[in-house]
């Protein structure tokens, strides 16, 4: 008769024999407050991702508000400025392409995930990065019309794409492709920025734009959605109604873009246009975004408000309806510029906004997941 000796364990499979049994305990005995934290935890993230914000500051570290919210909310953004609004003073983020470049560094070194760094960097007036500063001269669209040579616009518009990818700043909220519709207004032509008010023309140069800015891994924005060309008002001074204004052309630099495949992300603008909606200006209209945005011209990457604290909004909407009407209508990225209002609580404040949104059932989660993926699409493009 044969007998056989019982099999000893190794000291390593008792190891992991044990910590089987932890987790499976662990798993069977989770409840249901600590699951929930875990959701919360995982949602408060993804909304984290959903804001770009403002700051003061020419260096950070970590006391200062924009590193905590980098590091605690998960902030998915953040964009500079030259000029302070409220000071009126050219004192803000920007002094020497050194002193920058130092900033980037410090901003992307306190997020855990990759972090969108966006300035206006459009050329000409509208220019973050100005030559009393040290860096390279710019032209506006506007000129860059004018010369009518894409080839022009895309050598012109290297150098500018070269000047943000050397500083580490890796999205550049331009071209307008808003038309030169009418030559008085104060906030596009009147600023030369734009290109033509020939679709066409404003779609070739905008291509060329956009086109040298990958060739430097920069990522564009294509504003201000439907058209804000036609306005005769400036929308971050308040209400801005292109009723009688706006026509269709407005949209045809937009579909041939995305259609060509070039569009990183659509900025809305705060225009009110009573034929698209009787309600809402276009940053909180549905029918605009999603109905003539995403359905009709068939965009499905990231849609980025105007700044939500300029007049056209503020001075209408209170914080909360203002954040719950973008995200109906299908905002995924929130701009609070913090240089006509500032406020240093302003990502714990949209941050509970959104989560007690989604936990009364006002918004969905599977709203904001759709934005979250809209993002990380448009990150791994970095």
């Amino acid at each position: 008769m044969v007998f056989s000796c019982p099999v000893i364990p190794s000291a390593r499979m008792l190891t992991l024999i044990v910590l089987m049994l932890i987790l499976l305990f662990a798993c069977a005995n989770s409840s249901p407050k600590v699951r929930a934290r875990e959701d919360l935890v995982a949602l408060e993230a993804k909304i984290g991702q959903m804001l770009m914000v403002g700051f003061r500051g020419m260096a950070v570290n970590e006391s200062h508000f924009i590193v905590r919210d980098i590091g605690r909310h998960n902030l998915g953004g953040v964009i500079l400025f030259d000029y302070d609004v409220i000071k009126r003073q050219a004192v803000r983020n920007i002094e020497s392409p050194e002193q920058v470049e130092a900033l980037v560094a410090s901003l992307k070194a306190a997020s855990a995930s990759p972090l969108l760094v966006a300035v206006d960097q459009e050329g000409g007036r509208v220019a973050r990065l100005k030559e009393r500063h040290g860096f390279p001269p710019t032209v506006s669209h506007g000129e860059l019309g004018r010369i009518e040579n894409p080839e022009t616009t895309a050598l012109r518009s290297g150098r500018m794409a070269s000047t943000l990818a050397d500083l580490g700043i890796n999205f550049n909220l331009a071209p307008v492709v808003d038309l030169c519709a009418n030559p008085e207004n104060p906030v596009i032509a009147g600023l030369d920025r734009c290109f033509s008010a020939d679709p066409e023309r404003v779609t070739r140069h905008a291509l060329a734009f956009i086109g040298a800015h990958h060739r430097q891994g920069v990522l564009t924005t294509l504003k201000h959605f439907p058209g804000h060309g036609s306005s005769r008002a400036d929308s971050h001074l308040g209400f801005t109604d292109v009723t009688d204004t706006w026509t269709r052309s407005e949209l045809e630099p937009y579909a041939r873009i995305i259609q060509a495949g070039e569009a990183d992300a659509v900025m809305t603008a705060h225009v009110f246009n009573a034929r698209l909606d009787k309600e809402y200006p276009a940053t909180l209209s549905r029918n605009i975004i999603v109905g003539i945005l995403r359905k009709e011209l068939g965009f499905d990457g990231v849609v980025i408000s105007d700044d939500m604290q300029m007049g056209a909004i503020a001075d209408l909407y209170g914080l909360q309806t203002a954040i719950r009407k973008a995200i109906e209508a299908g905002v995924d990225i929130l701009v609070f510029g913090n240089n006509l209002q500032y406020d240093q609580e302003i990502v714990p404040k949209a941050v509970a906004i959104i989560r007690d949104l989604v936990r009364t059932g006002a918004i969905s989660e599977m709203r904001i997941d759709e934005s979250y993926q809209r993002i990380l699409r448009l990150k791994s493009r970095l």
